[in-house]
């Protein structure tokens, strides 16, 4: 069994699909403290040939806060509408804004959830069929543990011996404390992805949208492989 635990990210990049794609048994973290000016409730898309953040507006959001007890207010419809006229011409609008707008309109409060219910359609969409589960609803009683320790624990529940973090972990997890436990740590780096946008420079590392509206589901698999671990 091959596990990855991460935040929930709103309609992330693709490394973190590659990421999915990689491993078994996919954990959402939603009981960890909330991370401000993160990738949790935003990311980037392109308009008018530049970087702009997709942001989904947060009520009383706080570090202080787990991730699923932070809410939002509901700017969703503006997000659609800047979604449409951003990619209106992109050449796969019409198979993804569909699921988009599904992603937008899912019917709840917290941004948890909402992270959580994007990457699952994505997913889906993409035919990723690794297990995802929620920490709040199948972990809840390791939340005292440390860091590094919470991970081993729910890697051993699992029978894991192998765990995959994104490369950023390389300077929080050691491997060898990791084999100590009998998990194999490994890290994993996206390679360069490149693919033709609008009539401009590419624009590397933007939310999942972006590489759906440019690219057909068969050439989005090639990239979810693009990669290495170290």
């Amino acid at each position: 069994m091959t596990v990855a635990i991460m935040q929930p990210y709103f309609l992330p990049y693709i490394g973190y699909f590659q990421l999915i794609n990689a491993v078994d048994k996919f954990i959402f973290y939603d009981d960890v403290n909330f991370i401000k000016n993160g990738w949790i409730n935003r990311n980037r898309i392109i308009i008018n040939n530049k970087i702009n953040y997709l942001t989904v507006q947060l009520n009383g959001a706080s570090s202080n806060k787990l991730i699923n007890e932070v809410e939002f207010t509901d700017n969703r419809n503006k997000l659609i509408s800047t979604i449409n006229l951003a990619y209106k011409r992109a050449p796969y609008f019409n198979q993804v804004f569909p699921l988009i707008n599904d992603i937008l309109v899912f019917q709840t409060s917290s941004i948890s959830e909402l992270a959580i219910f994007s990457i699952e359609m994505v997913s889906e969409f993409l035919s990723i069929n690794t297990i995802f589960e929620v920490s709040s609803l199948k972990y809840s009683d390791t939340k005292g543990l440390e860091k590094a320790e919470r991970l081993k624990e729910i890697c051993h529940r699992n029978e894991a011996c192998k765990y995959i973090n994104p490369i950023g972990g390389q300077g929080l997890y050691n491997k060898d404390d990791f084999r100590s436990a009998n998990i194999d740590l490994h890290f994993l780096k996206t390679n360069f992805i490149k693919y033709k946008q609008f009539q401009h420079d590419f624009i590397s590392n933007l939310s999942i949208i972006d590489v759906l509206m440019f690219n057909n589901s068969e050439i989005i698999q090639e990239y979810l492989s693009l990669f290495e671990f170290k």
